[in-house]
């Protein structure tokens, strides 16, 4: 027996807000959480960026303080929103059955680097929860332990495709029966002077205008120079449809379909092949055709030839109807959170649908001339009616995830 999957909780924290209202509200505004940063002086300088700060989010204990990475609070942030929504907590019956799948790119790199400077700097062993810290598995296991959540408990690490792939991963276990619920999404905390430093040696980091900071990141414009780094976290509760209206569960909206392919091609060029491999597939998962789509949330990092490799890629899919889409990149606004980038803008997307209205794409007063579509360019557009949305997820190593949700029944 299969389900259909709802969505009844989200939780989330960027740089444009500490929940998922606040970040709407910000995302309606047209406001960018793009800033100037300025790390050590033996890190990489200035750079944009779209940290979260101590106090920029809710805080734990001292304890959780001491023992967890940035990205481990992060998630537990998240989750604890988007829980509280749906009231699964609430259930004892159903926590021991819910699962437990994140996506993230690199884990505690906080907790890294800060083990790498006790060592080689000041000469002295690492703190005792040094690994703990560290593994990429941590947020999951301290969601379930926090929570009590006693199913499966699952880390994805797969690039910028992370968080959209442990969705997709639980939307089938749900969808299967074989979780009655399932806590998915992504978190991601890695401004540090490692890895900016890293990424600037990848010459792929936007340059940087200190006049105007916050317009650094430019998906799709002529004058586009790279991608900003972002942290924070996305959660959601999926659960069956006919579950959640047993229980009077709310119903944010229908997850429908998920796509998954592989370029096969470069580790970091991306192919348009593998894109529409992943789109098709996510389609056909959800039963729907192209002209079933209202909103594209694009991958749109700001990269020269990633930008317009998805703009053909989506041509190519959508065919005539790509020319009635409307399809934006909102890393312009809260950066790219690397693994939890697909939970974050499937979140986006299912804002825009219950809100309906289309989130820019900041900063695009020029579009490359082969970036030829609706990218809702500058300023959000209120009063849009839509009805179904795809979030595209494309990562290093050729992977591409694609998630497809529409309106609540």
């Amino acid at each position: 027996m299969t389900h259909r999957v709802a969505v009844t909780g989200c939780g989330a924290v960027c740089a444009l807000g500490n929940s998922v209202a606040e970040i709407s509200s910000s995302l309606r505004a047209g406001r960018s959480g793009v800033r100037l940063i300025s790390s050590d002086p033996s890190g990489p300088g200035c750079v944009a960026a779209c940290p979260l700060l101590e106090g920029g989010y809710a805080e734990q204990c001292a304890t959780d303080r001491a023992m967890f990475d940035p990205v481990t609070r992060y998630a537990l942030h998240a989750a604890r929103e988007a829980l509280a929504q749906s009231g699964v907590t609430e259930e004892r019956a159903l926590c021991s059955g819910t699962a437990v799948y994140v996506g993230t790119s690199m884990g505690g790199m906080y907790a890294v680097e800060e083990a790498y400077r006790d060592i080689w700097y000041h000469g002295t062993p690492p703190k005792p929860l040094a690994i703990v810290c560290a593994m990429s598995n941590a947020p999951a296991a301290h969601l379930s332990i926090r929570f009590g959540l006693k199913g499966p408990n699952l880390t994805y690490s797969v690039a910028c495709a992370s968080s959209a792939i442990a969705i997709g991963e639980a939307f089938n276990a749900v969808r299967s029966g074989r979780v009655p619920c399932a806590l998915a999404g992504g978190a991601e905390a890695c401004v540090t002077s490692g890895v900016v430093r890293s990424w600037q040696a990848m010459r792929m980091l936007a340059t940087l205008d200190r006049s105007a900071p916050s317009e650094a990141c430019r998906p799709f414009s002529r004058d586009r120079t790279g991608i900003v780094l972002g942290e924070g976290a996305a959660m959601l509760v999926l659960e069956p449809l006919d579950a959640a209206h047993r229980r009077g569960a709310p119903v944010l909206c229908e997850l429908l379909g998920f796509g998954c392919a592989s370029d096969g091609t470069h580790v970091c060029i991306p192919s348009a092949h593998g894109q529409v491999a992943a789109m098709s597939a996510a389609l056909e998962d959800a039963r729907l055709a192209a002209e079933d789509i209202d909103y594209v949330n694009a991958h749109g990092t700001a990269t020269r030839i990633g930008d317009i490799t998805e703009t053909r890629a989506i041509r190519q899919v959508f065919g005539e109807h790509a020319g009635k889409l409307a399809v934006s990149s909102t890393k312009s606004a809260h950066g790219h959170l690397l693994g939890a980038a697909g939970a974050l803008e499937f979140i986006v997307g299912l804002v825009a649908l219950r809100e309906r209205f289309l989130p820019a794409t900041l900063h695009l007063r020029e579009p490359d001339a082969d970036c030829d579509l609706d990218y809702v360019p500058n300023a959000p557009r209120g009063g849009a009616r839509l009805r179904r949305f795809m979030s595209n997820s494309f990562a290093f190593g050729g992977s591409n995830a694609v998630l497809v949700a529409g309106e609540s029944p």
